[in-house]
């Protein structure tokens, strides 16, 4: 079994994010078949195709560790029924400029939990959009939209409930072998 660095976006700025929660719990269900680098998004200045010649360093910076990494994993909550600027920001700053896109050809995959029922399936909906026109090799099946629950997460990645830990254990399985067939390294 191959062990494959993942990129990992989180949609939310939040310390106690609950999608941050979701990603170190697929994290700790991967393990030591894949490690996880967060990417910082907090800091990339608004995309301005004026700045192409002279690109800003943290978009620098996102690209190389795109760029090092064997997929990226894509963790959203739902803002207004679509993704968080903060994401979309991210995601035009590497695959841009025009011709020099970090993301072409990478496996990846979208997840997203909310408190809502339906678990953040708009945004993952109109990320999936945007990620097939970046030229990402999007896992389709198994889709994934976590309805959140106060304990849902332990703080050391543990899943409280056993069906929801069978049902993200299955989820990052077929990710990681979705890697292994896309993979291009």
């Amino acid at each position: 079994m191959s062990h494959y660095k993942i990129a990992v976006f989180v949609g939310s700025l939040r310390k106690e994010s609950i999608n941050r929660q979701l990603a170190h719990a697929l994290e700790k269900l991967a393990g030591d078949r894949a490690s996880f680098e967060y990417i910082k998004i907090d800091d990339i200045p608004l995309y301005n195709q004026d700045h192409d010649k002279q690109f800003p360093a943290q978009g620098t910076r996102m690209k190389g560790q795109v760029r090092a990494a064997d997929a990226v994993l894509f963790v959203t909550p739902e803002y207004n029924r679509s993704i968080p600027g903060v994401l979309k920001n991210a995601i035009d700053t590497a695959s841009r400029p025009y011709g020099d896109n970090a993301f072409a050809g990478k496996p990846a995959a979208v997840i997203g939990s909310s408190i809502g029922a339906i678990g953040s399936a708009l945004a993952q909906q109109h990320l999936r959009n945007v990620l097939v026109f970046v030229n990402l090799a999007v896992m389709a099946q198994p889709e994934a939209f976590v309805h959140y629950k106060e304990g849902l997460i332990e703080a050391d990645g543990t899943i409280s409930n056993e069906g929801t830990r069978k049902f993200l254990q299955d989820y990052m399985d077929a990710f990681l072998d979705w890697i292994q067939v896309h993979h291009k390294g």
